[in-house]
């Protein structure tokens, strides 16, 4: 495959060899290049033939360069392919579940291995040819996310509506046979992949171990846009004790042979079943954090660590110079509520207001999935605070801007309420962090 260079970094191997924008990239050390997995893996080397094309004239290029020392060149295109594409149709696709007034990347269906290896995104694998899943060996992509669900082959089949997802467990056993390492995931659906299912997918998953580095297991998200979606309903009290039980039993099983408890309920399902976290040892290297593993531990963890460094002995709470408003959703805010009142910090006054989503529906509770529409709600009564500051968490907005999911912006909805929005970084140290300086103005 040819693809085009867009840009050559300045003083890079490329750069003095005189390769520039617009040339095309043929081949590394005799390798066809299909994407950036390839062009990675075969550029790490210490000594590199490249082969270039400029208008229509092959070059070939030699250099001796420091070995995973880049090579400096960009293609416009992350992974200089397009995405590959999701090829099922989950039942409980959230994805599915979008307000129609949602814009288009919320419905985007990519399920690309190679995003796996290089964001953490989760994939099912059924778009998999054997080629490619040899090519995940041979270039050693690992670790990789992967999203079981459940491991009985015909029970996957229907959650995911495609028949080749029934092949997971052959995936996988030739995955660990030859080394990968990738952390799972199962999104439990009351009824259907729980009980029994849950239990068989937890063996089989385990039984992969080391390989087989981690299990998310996650409560299903619904939300009140589900006109012709498959009928699915919300896990009670109950329900998701009965799953932290089975659970529980498999992590003092794997803990016996495993480094740690090998499989991690979500903290819904904790806060579902009004019970407590597990301690903060007990999420090994938070490694499913972003799944809402340990999120809530870690972000007490590292609170309170700020706070006892900052204060040894209980402090002296003085008048508070500033009011703050934390806006978050329902599922985090009694936790986070009971977190600030036990450790005040000087200076300032904190209410943490728990916002019902009226965008995705009452049964979506996570802030990451609030939307300015809900700050702007009348019935929240935001405006009317006497905070000098509402805050929210970055997870509420787009990567890098200051957009919510509904497209309204921080500064729009800052204008509507007539109050300053602060936005928070995630992690109990920036929380910390926050309260103290503001404390301190």
């Amino acid at each position: 495959m040819k693809h085009v260079i867009t840009g050559v970094e300045a003083g890079s191997c490329s750069g003095r060899l005189g390769i520039r924008p617009g040339d095309k990239l043929i081949s590394i050390n005799g390798h066809d290049i299909i994407d950036i997995i390839d062009y990675e893996f075969f550029s790490a080397e210490r000594k590199i033939s490249l082969v270039t094309e400029r208008d229509g004239v092959m070059a070939e290029h030699v250099l001796v360069k420091g070995e995973y020392e880049p090579l400096g060149l960009d293609f416009g295109k992350p992974l200089m392919s397009g995405i590959r594409s999701c090829a099922n149709r989950c039942i409980f696709c959230f994805e599915d579940q979008n307000p129609p007034s949602a814009r288009k990347t919320l419905s985007s269906r990519d399920d690309d291995w190679r995003l796996s290896l290089m964001t953490g995104s989760f994939i099912t694998m059924t778009n998999l040819t054997d080629r490619e899943l040899d090519r995940i060996i041979e270039r050693r992509a690992s670790p990789l996310y992967i999203s079981v669900h459940t491991t009985d082959p015909d029970l996957r089949s229907r959650l995911l509506s495609n028949p080749r997802a029934g092949l997971i467990m052959d995936q996988l056993t030739k995955l660990a046979e030859n080394g990968i390492s990738f952390h799972t995931q199962a999104v439990i659906c009351p009824g259907i992949n729980d009980g029994e299912a849950l239990e068989k997918t937890i063996h089989d998953l385990c039984a992969l171990f080391p390989h087989a580095l981690s299990m998310a297991v996650v409560p299903v998200g619904l939300t009140c846009h589900r006109e012709g979606c498959y009928p699915l309903r919300p896990f009670d009290r109950e329900e998701a004790r009965k799953v932290i039980g089975i659970c529980e039993k498999w992590r003092s099983i794997c803990a016996g042979y495993c480094k740690d408890p090998f499989v991690y309920p979500a903290d819904e399902f904790y806060l579902i079943a009004g019970m407590e976290l597990p301690k903060a040892g007990e999420y090994g290297d938070y490694s499913q954090i972003e799944n809402g593993v340990g999120m809530l531990r870690l972000l007490e963890e590292e609170f309170v660590s700020c706070y006892e460094a900052e204060y040894p002995v209980i402090p002296v709470l003085p008048a508070p110079k500033r009011k703050v408003l934390i806006v978050t959703g329902l599922a985090a805010g009694p936790f986070i509520t009971d977190l600030l009142e036990k450790h005040p910090v000087p200076g300032t006054k904190v209410e943490v207001r728990q916002l019902v989503n009226r965008y995705f529906g009452e049964t979506v509770n996570v802030a990451g999935l609030l939307t300015g529409r809900e700050l702007k709600d009348k019935e929240n009564k935001l405006a009317e605070s006497d905070a000098d500051e509402i805050w929210i968490t970055e997870t509420m907005l787009r990567e890098g801007d200051d957009v919510f999911l509904d497209d309204s912006t921080v500064g729009e909805v800052s204008a509507e309420l007539g109050k300053k929005i602060r936005v928070i970084p995630r992690g109990g140290e920036a929380l910390f962090d926050a309260l103290a300086e503001a404390g301190a103005e």
